[in-house]
């Protein structure tokens, strides 16, 4: 049976739970736009930290048959916001310092939190 876009959402948020990702949460915003369903917002520790988490939603979405349109770096420095576009899914890999500033939560507040 094929996984539904909101289970491989929450299979990506549990990966990075796993992978000591801090304050993970996924949100529902299939109604709010068109571009992307979920997104999986994870606060990072170190440069370090985010590579080790990158890397596992590389292996997830080669073992799951799907693809990473775009990797991007949101910030000046490029180590405080790297946003993985996966098309349905986008994973947000936030510093703490990015993640108080930009607070995508309160931005995306009509979204419904499913983490």
């Amino acid at each position: 049976m094929a996984q539904t876009e909101q289970e491989k959402a929450l299979e990506i948020a549990q990966l990075m739970k796993d992978g000591k990702g801090q304050d993970v949460t996924v949100l529902d915003v299939s109604e709010l736009n068109s571009w992307t369903d979920y997104f999986v917002i994870v606060t990072v520790t170190s440069s370090a930290h985010w590579q080790g988490l990158y890397r596992q939603v590389k292996e997830y979405v080669a073992s799951h048959d799907m693809e990473i349109h775009q990797v991007s770096h949101k910030t000046a420095q490029g180590d405080e916001w790297n946003l993985i576009d996966i098309g349905t899914v986008v994973v947000h890999l936030m510093t703490q310092d990015a993640r108080d500033f930009y607070d995508l939560e309160k931005l995306w507040h009509a979204a419904k939190r499913l983490v």
